[in-house]
């Protein structure tokens, strides 16, 4: 699972998808997301985010292009070798009702081939790092909304994946577990993990991503870094340039 010295951590090629009724989700999109970065995906609801997202971690398969993790395209001989570089931590937590916090993360481990004690053992680490040690025993249905945040997160990193990719992790949580999911996200990037992150909040992007893309019908209508942006549009915040590339 090693990523060797790969610079690209994700590259995607004229991705195309669509759907029935002829909606174009993808349309041709290009997009490198450099090792160690910090990149921040941004575009409104229907852009092609989630379609994106899905296709890297292998939920739905593209029409046309290919993508790579490390080197490794998600699709052929090397789909399963790609998906163990990945943690996922969807908006929609879709976690296991039946078990146990602990378990939750044990089994995600176990998944990704991870022997019982190196799970066991993972999954006592997590706990602490994102204050569930006291919820180990707990079923998910019983923790708060944002609770069930940090365990999505932390499953993710159960099998200490290389890219991580956060589909809007703090939405519609409170300003003080906000500034707390930054706390764990930013130690997480400087222990050198490449995280793709999706977000509605644009001063989230700008606290947080050295580097962003806009994404507009299916295709990255621009990319850099957040003030490179604001300079080149002349803008004064990266609010402006989200208007002008792709607001509605």
């Amino acid at each position: 699972m090693d990523p060797g010295d790969h610079i690209t951590a994700l590259a995607c090629r004229g991705v195309a998808k669509a759907f029935p009724g002829d909606v174009l989700a993808l349309d041709g999109l290009d997009l490198d997301v450099p090792r160690g970065a910090f990149f921040g995906l941004l575009g409104p609801n229907g852009a092609g985010k989630t379609t994106l997202i899905r296709s890297i971690v292998g939920l739905t398969r593209p029409d046309g292009g290919h993508i790579e993790v490390f080197g490794r395209r998600t699709d052929g001989a090397t789909a399963a070798e790609s998906r163990r570089l990945i943690g996922y931590a969807p908006q929609d937590a879709g976690l296991d009702r039946f078990v146990t916090v602990r378990r939750v993360l044990e089994l995600h481990g176990r998944y990704f081939g991870m022997t019982r004690g190196d799970a066991a053992a993972r999954t006592d680490e997590l706990l602490e790092v994102f204050d569930l040690a006291d919820k180990a025993t707990v079923l998910p249905n019983r923790l708060s909304g944002g609770m069930k945040r940090r365990l999505v997160l932390a499953r993710a990193l159960v099998h200490r994946p290389p890219l991580v990719i956060l589909d809007e992790p703090t939405a519609g949580v409170d300003i003080e577990l906000r500034l707390d999911l930054w706390q764990y996200i930013r130690r997480l990037h400087a222990d050198g993990t490449t995280i793709l992150l999706t977000t509605h909040y644009l001063e989230e992007a700008e606290a947080l991503c050295e580097r962003v893309a806009f994404i507009r019908a299916g295709r990255i209508a621009a990319q850099g870094e957040p003030p490179e942006l604001i300079s080149r549009f002349g803008a004064e915040r990266l609010e402006d340039v989200y208007l002008r590339l792709v607001g509605r």
